[in-house]
């Protein structure tokens, strides 16, 4: 592997394009407040360990201003026509384009996921940017036939108010656009709490989009509140002032997200834990098939919500394909997440490395057989791991969040559709093979039970034009394409009666 050294340099350089300081302010309502009263939080390059910088974070008093903030600027900008709430947007795309390549680098350093796929999270920002814009246009509402003569029907969608999104670690810019976007061309202002391990990505895009909108006199559409989770997290779920929360993370934390929001009687978006499984049957495409999964089950370190954890593989060709895998497997390589020829950058952070090893500790347990990886390299380094699973391991029932792939053998379609829909989760699914039989029973009501199921090609890798998400313990949430905006929208259905009269509905007769 590559031995990663710090880069102080190209570290500065990076945070000086950004306009990031070394310490930074937590909280922003279209102005950085100086002093903010929460704790001081650290930026870690998980690749060396280095200080990247120091963030001072909120406590729950400038949470409030900051809420304050975006409730006054709703207040003018959902009077703003739609077309030209898009108009902004797309100004913010198109800064977001100037600063592609010092973004995505800054999500490499902070992150750890390789250049290519952190300058691919800042394209996908810029691609729901230009979706939002057309999509301004296109906030429709149906029209009804009334039963009353002289009447006519009609339904409309308004803005919902302050949208508050809580989003992950692992993809520390993209998910976050997929909701502000969209929500900013419906109306809605948004505040934003990120991850704590990825508080400069966050800090740098808040900063590009504070350009674009005091260009136009605005403040507090776009907000920011770094903090932590049991001040600032709980004060946003629940606050009565934000009707919809959009969570990405855990199960775990999900649930007391649910649980919280429900409570008060609001919304929420949640995109919780995958355990995405691959099918590949007898009469497959390999060479597709192995590059789909390697992908599916390496990139990002296997910490992307639709990593490839699960593959099935129909017993005429698993031989051939394990064979195939452990080869592939072996020419992975790790190292500096900057270098340009890295498959695979580190973990996270430390507790994730141990997450893994007492993960494969278990797995061991429950009868799973190693066949290649799963040593630590150093620091926040590890190798991808392949285990031949035993069918009904308990393990397979949760998500470990790191580079583990289960190989799992069977007979029949129906066999491994039924295994492929016993985990608790259900985001993404894909199988490959070249029968339309196989393809079209995988894709039908009895087949995947997941929110996304392709044919010959992997779990990873979403469009932004398709909505994304999943069913059962991902949460049932839905973000970016298709009508995900109708989330950030009240209905409102309206009767207009422009006739003498004052028929009533199913033919009541009300006489005075």
């Amino acid at each position: 592997m590559n031995v990663v050294e710090t880069n102080a340099a190209r570290v500065e350089e990076i945070l000086e394009c950004l306009e990031i300081e070394p310490v930074n302010s937590g909280a922003c309502g279209g102005e950085w407040i100086p002093v903010p009263l929460g704790p001081e939080l650290e930026s870690i390059n998980p690749a060396d360990g280095s200080l990247i910088a120091k963030v001072q974070t909120a406590g729950p008093r400038e949470y409030d201003r900051v809420v304050k903030r975006a409730q006054e600027a709703f207040e003018g900008w959902r009077m703003m026509p739609a077309p030209k709430r898009g108009e902004i947007v797309r100004q913010i795309g198109d800064e977001l384009r100037q600063h592609k390549a010092e973004l995505g680098a800054l999500v490499t350093l902070e992150m750890g996921k390789i250049l290519a796929e952190g300058l691919g999270e800042v394209q996908e920002m810029i691609d729901i940017a230009d979706f939002a814009v057309g999509l301004s246009r296109q906030l429709y509402g149906l029209t009804m036939h009334s039963e009353r003569p002289g009447h006519r029907m009609y339904e409309q969608w308004h803005p919902l108010g302050v949208v508050g999104v809580v989003s992950a670690f692992n993809f520390p810019v993209a998910v976050w656009s997929w909701n502000a976007m969209i929500a900013a061309v419906c109306g809605d202002c948004v505040v934003w709490k990120p991850s704590s391990k990825t508080p400069l990505t966050a800090i740098a895009v808040q900063k590009i989009c504070n350009r674009v909108f005091e260009r136009h006199g605005l403040r507090g559409v776009f907000n920011l509140v770094i903090g932590e989770g049991r001040t600032v997290g709980e004060s946003l779920i629940e606050d009565r002032r934000v009707p919809l929360v959009s969570f990405t993370g855990s199960t775990q934390a999900g649930r007391h997200v649910a649980e919280v929001v429900a409570r008060r009687l609001g919304r929420t978006i949640l995109e919780l834990g995958g355990n995405n499984a691959i099918i590949v049957m007898n009469d497959a495409n390999l060479d597709l098939a192995l590059r789909a999964v390697v992908f599916g089950s390496v990139g990002t370190a296997g910490q992307r919500c639709t990593t490839t954890r699960r593959l099935f593989l129909q017993r005429g060709i698993a031989p051939r394909m394990t064979e195939a895998l452990i080869a592939a497997y072996k020419q992975v390589k790790i190292g500096n997440p900057l270098d340009e020829t890295t498959v695979m950058g580190p973990l996270v952070s430390r507790e994730a490395v141990s997450d893994m090893l007492r993960g494969l500790e278990t797995i061991q347990q429950q009868g799973g057989e190693i066949l290649y990886g799963g040593r630590n390299l150093g620091g926040c380094f590890v190798e991808p791991a392949l285990v031949r699973a035993r069918p009904g391991m308990p393990v397979m029932n949760e998500e470990v969040f790191a580079p583990i792939l289960y190989l799992v053998e069977f007979n029949s379609l129906e066999e491994a559709i039924d295994q492929h829909n016993a985990v608790p989760q259900g985001l993404s699914s894909a199988m490959f093979t070249t029968n339309l039989i196989s393809a079209e029973t995988f894709l039908s009501h009895r087949g995947s039970d997941c929110g996304i199921a392709n044919i010959n090609i992997g779990t990873s890798g979403a469009e932004i034009g398709g909505a994304f998400g999943g069913e059962k313990e991902t949460g049932g949430g839905r973000e970016a394409g298709s009508d995900s905006w109708k989330a950030y929208m009240r209905r409102q259905t309206n009767t207009i009666n422009w006739s003498p009269d004052l028929p009533l509905a199913q033919g009541i007769k009300f006489q005075l």
